[in-house]
């Protein structure tokens, strides 16, 4: 068994055409994404908004803003005071998302709409109707007011703070969720040429492996088990360049991440061998399917057009479902964006499913090959 491993092993990594394919191809590709794309803000937790404060009086009123601005300078906004003239240049510019006028009135001026704006403008409203409401209590209940400051200022007792862990996204990292999906459907090549090793109308190699001793179920496990083991190694080192190199964030829960490389790797395999043994077509034929049957399911999971998943999701849903490519991709949007858990154990047993189909199909055609004479 060691033997046959060890020989399996070396026979497959020597095939430099398969192994472009399998491993060189998606660093290049990945790559070539981060030389077009950069890294832009991919899993990033959201940054400051950057905002001008014009002062345009000194009341009471305008103070009582200005404070509440300085005390949300740094988290959600990033706040720089101008003068009228400054902020309307700085906004025509695009170096602030918008400005704050502290007067009797609080007011805000926005150049465009986008979820910036719509912070900004959700942060002016909720302070109005905090001051509305303290105005109303000091009109109606007076002696009551000392009790609504101290409430106000211990409002952060009354709520538990949490996270939902999501995160804030360049939507260009869609191309490299979709090319880790890519990359394990790629193990599709190592697939077919061990099916095409291992029959003996069409290799001399096949011919040799169909005369020998050794059990055809014990000849099968071992190529699958040493292209799954290649194959993940390829995927992994893909996913360590993409995270290191590149730096790009694919999620902090390495054991999600491990698990549905496993299974994507296990898929790919999978639908090689099944591809190597559908017909006698050549060795050059069915890498040619080989082509067809991982880069058309990229393209699906948007690994040339980055919304095609969500034009999809719009407007077939199944077909997402039973694309691996797209639940692969779908699976690392759960891990390193969404958070997700339902969604991910979701696509686990889809992956999981699929995964255990492939196999059976795979192993049934070739099992049943038999020859009256070799």
């Amino acid at each position: 068994m060691g033997h046959i491993i060890k020989y399996r092993m070396i026979q497959t990594t020597r095939k430099t055409s398969l192994m472009f394919w399998a491993f060189a191809f998606p660093i290049i590709l990945g790559t070539f994404f981060y030389l077009s794309f950069g890294r832009g803000g991919m899993g990033e937790d959201m940054e400051a908004i950057p905002t001008a404060v014009v002062k345009e009086e000194t009341s009471v009123y305008a103070e009582a803003f200005l404070e509440f601005l300085e005390q949300m300078d740094g988290t959600t906004i990033e706040t720089v005071s101008m003068t009228d003239k400054e902020a309307k240049d700085a906004l025509k510019d695009g170096q602030v998302t918008g400005i704050f006028y502290c007067r009797q009135e609080p007011g805000l001026m926005v150049a465009g709409s986008g979820i910036n704006q719509s912070i900004l403008k959700t942060l002016l409203d909720g302070y109005c109707r905090n001051a509305a409401m303290m105005q109303a209590a000091a009109e109606e209940h007076p002696e009551r007011m000392a009790q609504a400051m101290e409430a106000m200022e211990q409002w952060q007792e009354l709520t538990e703070e949490t996270s939902i862990k999501g995160k804030t996204m360049d939507s260009n990292i869609s191309y490299f969720f979709a090319l880790i999906a890519y990359a394990c459907l790629s193990g599709a090549f190592l697939g077919v040429q061990a099916s095409f090793d291992g029959q003996a109308n069409l290799s001399a190699l096949g011919i040799r492996r169909s005369i020998t001793p050794t059990h055809k179920f014990q000849l099968i496990l071992t190529d699958f088990l040493v292209l799954f083991f290649i194959h993940f190694c390829n995927v992994g080192i893909l996913t360590i360049y993409i995270r290191y190199v590149l730096g790009i964030r694919l999620g902090s829960d390495v054991p999600s991440i491990v698990l549905v490389e496993l299974l994507g790797s296990m898929i790919g395999i999978s639908l090689g061998m099944m591809l190597g043994c559908v017909s006698r077509l050549s060795v050059n034929a069915k890498m040619g399917l080989c082509v067809l049957f991982t880069l058309f399911p990229g393209f699906l999971a948007g690994l040339m057009f980055g919304q095609m998943k969500d034009i999809i999701e719009h407007h077939c849903p199944i077909i997402n479902r039973l694309n691996p490519a797209s639940v692969l991709s779908d699976a690392f949007y759960c891990i390193g964006v969404y958070d997700d858990s339902e969604r991910l154990l979701r696509n686990l047993v889809l992956l999981g499913v699929m995964s255990a189909a492939l196999v059976t199909v795979a192993y049934l055609a070739v099992r049943r090959e038999r020859y009256d004479s070799v």
